[in-house]
């Protein structure tokens, strides 16, 4: 039959493993480094590993393919708990599967499962990209900011954008670069006191940049031709960011220079999650 189905690109895949445990159904393994679609049967197309993958591997397409079977499919699910039992209802649900999910209850119906609690922590990640989901940032206390003053620039150069930027620019010649994902700006108050100062700027988003192959050669030219100082990777937390960082430690391990790489992951109520060096 003809259905929808996932695709992954080799191309693209990292073997970063993120889409695995958001696919409860348990049609995805890592073999030889990359994600694999181990069978038609489990996967029911409706992409719920698409926004788990930091680097936009995975894709819908519609091809021929064995029919999806839902009792085969719970099968493996209720070995899992009850968690990803009601995480897999929830992803049922919110694609109005309204078939498959009477399926599913029918199997722990059978198996004498008590049905899970419609509980809104087993929906979180099961609902696309977790980037994406809305988040109330609203603050608990008031807050005073002294803005009589405005906040100096730091920024050297211009521009900015990885894509737009030469690593051939004086700007970047043994400097200490800041590759930031884009959103850490505008999340983070003191982006420019605290990590732009001294440094010179690239910015990129791993998740909606196209053209990526071209973000590899760049940060490789920026070790060995402009032989920079250090490289500090800028990213949030959610984890369609953390393509940003694969790509620099790749760029790293290409590069015939070797430089110290640093990652600072920022939450995305602007505080610092974590500083390393990797």
């Amino acid at each position: 039959m003809k259905r929808t189905i996932i695709k992954i690109d080799d191309q693209k895949c990292n073997g970063c493993g993120q889409c695995m445990p958001n696919c409860p159904e348990g049609a995805l393994q890592l073999i030889d480094g990359k994600a694999r679609l181990i069978s038609d049967l489990f996967c029911d197309g409706l992409g719920a590993c698409i926004g788990h993958c930091p680097v936009d591997a995975i894709t819908t397409e519609e091809r021929e393919a064995e029919a999806y079977d839902e009792k085969r499919v719970m099968e493996n699910i209720v070995l899992q708990g009850a968690t990803v039992i009601a995480a897999h209802l929830d992803h049922l649900k919110s694609h109005n599967q309204t078939q498959f999910y009477n399926e599913a209850v029918s199997v722990l119906s059978e198996k004498n499962i008590t049905l899970p609690e419609n509980k809104e922590e087993h929906m979180h990640d099961h609902q696309g990209c977790p980037g994406a989901a809305f988040r109330s940032l609203a603050k608990t206390e008031t807050q005073t900011v002294d803005d009589s003053q405005a906040r100096p620039s730091h920024l050297t150069h211009w521009p900015v954008q990885l894509h737009l930027m030469s690593p051939m620019s004086p700007s970047y010649a043994a400097a200490d670069v800041v590759l930031s994902a884009d959103c850490v700006a505008y999340t983070y108050a003191d982006f420019h006191k605290d990590w732009l100062k001294g440094k010179s700027l690239a910015i990129a988003c791993p998740k909606l940049d196209d053209g990526q192959e071209s973000y590899l050669e760049k940060v490789t030219a920026l070790i060995d031709e402009a032989k920079i100082n250090t490289l500090t990777v800028l990213t949030m937390e959610v984890p369609c960011c953390r393509g940003l960082l694969a790509i620099a430690q790749k760029a790293a391990s290409i590069a015939k220079r070797k430089i110290p790489i640093k990652s600072v992951v920022i939450g995305i109520k602007g505080n610092k999650q974590s500083e390393e060096w990797v």
